[in-house]
């Protein structure tokens, strides 16, 4: 689907501003996100390690609009109207989510779990369907267009999942932990198609990740630790 504001390459698709973030614990409250400040440009991929509990994934989730700061402020750049807005405004066209365990739904075949992402976003049937039947292709799943997800790989579902979070041509995609699922070969595979579209589509990836092989592998390395974040 053609994007109607074009997002130039190094322009600022996400800023977080001093989140934080706590939940309630027997021992009183137990801060996760201690003062986050992020700035995320078109075209780049950023990686984030930290140790399990570190909070990686509360972070991405408040970045994404899943969850709310109890301080603090995202504003995510949206292709349709080419202004920033909060996270939870931007799902479906501003932000495109990989999850580990890849959320398909399980009755869908493979395009109409493409194909619903935008139909959701206010694509007719025939735009989005064009589309997800492009996206898929282009990821390598042309005849593959009619399985349901029981009929997929590990690998495979990941590919329908990345092609999902694309179909909206999103400013940014949020993978948390993608590969986890994934044999080492098939894991590759699936980092070198998400590396692609950085390259290819000047959309920015953010990736959350335990690999310090893959996240060696993006322009720019955070450790997040103690609530916060710093230079790998």
């Amino acid at each position: 689907m053609p994007d109607s504001n074009p997002i130039s390459t190094g322009e600022c698709v996400l800023r977080a501003t001093g989140l934080q973030k706590a939940f309630a614990a027997p021992s009183g409250r137990l801060q996760i996100i201690a003062g986050v400040d992020l700035e995320i440009r078109a075209g780049e991929s950023v990686s984030i390690r930290g140790s399990s509990g570190s909070g990686k994934t509360t972070l991405l989730q408040l970045l994404g609009g899943l969850d709310l700061a109890d301080v603090g402020e995202v504003l995510v750049r949206t292709p349709d109207s080419g202004k920033k807005v909060s996270p939870h405004m931007a799902i479906g066209r501003g932000i495109g989510f990989v999850f580990q365990n890849y959320q398909l739904m399980p009755e869908l075949t493979a395009l109409e779990n493409v194909a619903l992402a935008a139909r959701i976003a206010g694509a007719s049937v025939q735009v989005a369907t064009a589309a997800a039947k492009e996206l898929l292709i282009s990821v390598g799943l042309g005849d593959r267009l009619e399985h349901p997800p029981s009929r997929l790989s590990g690998g495979e579902c990941q590919r329908v999942a990345i092609a999902r979070a694309l179909v909206n041509r999103p400013a940014v995609i949020l993978a948390d932990e993608p590969t986890g699922n994934l044999d080492e070969k098939t894991a590759d595979e699936i980092m070198k198609l998400l590396l692609g579209v950085v390259a290819d589509r000047g959309t920015a990836l953010l990736l959350v990740t335990h690999s310090a092989e893959f996240a060696g592998r993006t322009q720019r390395r955070l450790v997040l630790s103690g609530g916060r974040l710093g230079s790998a």
